[in-house]
């Protein structure tokens, strides 16, 4: 088709040859500047070169958007850059990518440490246990809501260390920030504190892998040597219960006037469980047929260790209230019977009789570890009752032990506690007659 020099008039009176899908009509003035119509009577400008030996065709716009001055100005552009071995269609690329890392940029100095936390919670829930979630949403909880229990009397749940950090600014969350952060809440508790800044070293170290937030963490604010000897490292607890004090434990912890309580400590201390674990045991856990209870495991999901006799009669005693084996008899403000507080000051003053300074509920799991040394049990044999993970190759891969062989050794090491406990037991008789105190001589 011959060239024509465009005019708005004749832009306006270009057509569509007949029975062609689209016709091009080329301007005399500028090289390359085309307006392409349609059949449908659609009207663009366009820009057609060579590049390096290939066709190149590029859309500068509709002619309602572009008037003539100003399309042949950008056809100019085009050639210009073309001569110069220029791609204008990577240029314009490269350009929107700038602008679109800019903007993202920009956008995520608006984001907060708290939207950033939500984001990160919800990507790496798969990844973790129950327990480990909920350990991050509790240090950065608002706090402020009813309770009836675990508030020290206040009424109302206490804001979680990492609370007071949810509201800045993604970017304004810097090594100075993170040191008063530290040095304000160690104060009260420590190591609550503590755990809490471990989930924020690991919180951040994710933001800087990720392209919505890595343009605003500059490395890991959280790492930083004054806020690690501010916090201090973590204490090693040495608490556990001897040989020689059994006695006197079992004997204050059974007068304790909670059943559920009294049941709840000794089966802590039989089991070697975590003290949340046994909190959270249901009754669908307990598997009086195959004598087995299932543990809501931190590690490794849950695993199932042996229901020995006397922990099998300490459970059969239990009212059920509810699904919770260890029940409270007092309902939450949703009219739900949930599971027993952690009973920390019944368990103080039951020490305090017994003569025993210093025991916590850790303690006695503790304690189930270090009384097995006693009969001289395979470590392996403790940890996966415990729910420790393996430590040796061996452990790891070869050695599967059954719930009968378990039980085996667990019965033993139970049977052997009473009996140093001077408490004699015996699964053969009624439940009424089967236990007594043996005065110790």
């Amino acid at each position: 088709m011959a060239k024509e020099n465009f005019t708005a008039e004749r832009i306006k009176s270009y057509q569509c040859e007949q029975g062609k899908q689209q016709t091009i009509h080329w301007d005399a003035k500028i090289p390359g500047l085309g307006l392409r119509v349609t059949q449908t009577g659609t009207r663009a400008y366009i820009f057609e070169s060579r590049l390096f030996g290939k066709t190149i065709r590029i859309t500068i716009g509709d002619p309602r958007s572009w008037d003539l001055g100003k399309a042949r100005a950008e056809g100019g552009r085009l050639k210009t850059l073309i001569n110069q071995g220029l791609d204008p269609r990577e240029l314009k690329a490269e350009a929107q990518a700038a602008h679109e890392a800019k903007a993202k940029a920009e956008a995520s100095r608006t984001v907060t440490v708290g939207e950033a936390w939500g984001v990160y919670l919800e990507e790496r829930r798969p990844y973790w246990g129950d327990r480990h979630y909920q350990d991050h949403v509790k240090k950065a909880q608002a706090g402020g809501q009813p309770a009836i229990r675990g508030t020290r009397g206040r009424g109302l749940t206490i804001a979680g260390p990492l609370h007071a950090l949810m509201e800045l600014r993604l970017c304004e969350l810097r090594p100075a920030v993170v040191e008063a952060w530290a040095a304000r809440e160690k104060v009260s508790r420590p190591t609550s504190t503590r755990l809490a800044w471990r989930l924020l070293k690991s919180f951040l170290s994710w933001c800087a892998e990720q392209p919505a937030f890595a343009p605003v963490v500059e490395g890991n604010p959280a790492k930083t040597k004054k806020t690690r000897e501010l916090l201090g490292p973590a204490g090693v607890k040495q608490d556990a219960l001897q040989l020689e004090q059994l006695p006197a434990w079992f004997a204050a912890v059974r007068q304790i006037f909670n059943p559920v309580t009294a049941a709840y400590l000794q089966t802590l201390l039989l089991t070697g469980a975590r003290p949340g674990e046994v909190l959270e045991m249901r009754w669908e856990d307990v598997d009086t047929r195959w004598k087995s209870l299932t543990i809501r495991d931190k590690v490794e999901g849950e695993r199932i260790i042996p229901l020995t006799p006397y922990v099998s009669h300490l459970l059969a005693g239990l009212p059920r209230r509810s699904e919770w084996v260890f029940s409270s008899s007092i309902a939450s403000p949703d009219k739900a019977v949930k599971p027993i507080s952690k009973p920390h000051q019944v368990h103080d003053k039951a020490c305090t009789v017994a003569g025993i300074e210093g025991l916590t509920l850790h303690g006695l799991r503790r304690s189930f570890a270090s009384l097995t040394e006693w009969l001289e049990c395979p470590i392996g044999v403790v940890a996966q009752i415990m729910g420790h993970k393996p430590s040796a190759t061996a452990e790891k891969h070869y050695k599967v032990r059954p719930l009968d062989l378990l039980r085996r050794h667990h019965e033993h090491i139970e049977a052997w506690i009473l009996k140093e406990a001077n408490i004699e037991y015996s699964p053969d008789l009624p439940l009424s007659t089967r236990l007594q105190l043996v005065a110790s001589a």
